[in-house]
């Protein structure tokens, strides 16, 4: 509710205040400036049959489409500083997607809870990993402040997941087999496979002796 008693919808509000969006600079990016229009109202939300004062923050992304979040900061907070709380959920789904497409989150294959539990451990450790690596890195090589004035960019970027990655790969060259270890290793692999399936088997026999 923005005053009166009747409850509104995100959408009709962006309407209404359509003339009022302002822009505000949140951060430098690689793809320029996160300068998108905001809007920012004081409104009453309901919760647990109670009334409470908060902020709507709205951002048109790219001109094309409206997000909003609802934030219980004070009434007195800058509204450049709601601009940019509300554009900080970007880094937690960064650090999401690299687990995915760089350390290998999506790549679980095993059925139990407690794998999925190790295989997530695993995950963070990497994570963990990683972003000590990268703190290291910005701290041993402090970006050049006169790079930036010559390629005209506010700030040079931050080292990737991949970039780490790479730098793995050289300090940590793969061990390189000749073709009878690949062999005995592919041997042994299924091996195990099929001890895997004997395991089964013997299962769903007994299963079915005691049916």
């Amino acid at each position: 509710m923005l005053g009166g008693e009747k409850a509104e919808e995100v959408r009709q509000v962006c309407k209404t205040f359509e003339k009022e969006f302002k822009r505000f600079k949140v951060r430098d990016m690689e793809r320029g400036e996160l300068n998108d229009p905001f809007l920012m109202l004081r409104v009453w939300t309901i919760r647990d049959q109670e009334l409470a004062p908060e902020w709507l923050v709205i951002r048109h992304e790219y001109g094309k489409k409206y997000s909003y979040a609802l934030c219980n900061a004070s009434a007195g907070t800058d509204l450049e500083e709601l601009a940019k709380l509300k554009c900080v959920r970007h880094f937690v789904e960064r650090s999401n997607q690299d687990a995915k497409s760089e350390i290998g989150w999506d790549e679980l294959q095993a059925r139990k809870y407690r794998a999925w539990e190790h295989h997530l451990a695993l995950t963070i450790m990497a994570s963990w990993f990683i972003a000590q690596i990268k703190y290291d890195w910005a701290n041993s090589f402090p970006r050049d402040t006169e790079l930036s004035k010559q390629l005209e960019v506010e700030t040079l970027p931050v080292l990737s997941v991949a970039n780490v990655c790479e730098l793995l790969k050289a300090v940590m060259p793969l061990q390189q087999l000749t073709p009878e270890e690949a062999t005995n290793m592919v041997i042994n692999h299924l091996v195990n496979r099929s001890r895997s399936t004997a395991s089964r088997l013997r299962a769903q026999r007994k299963e079915s002796a005691l049916t």
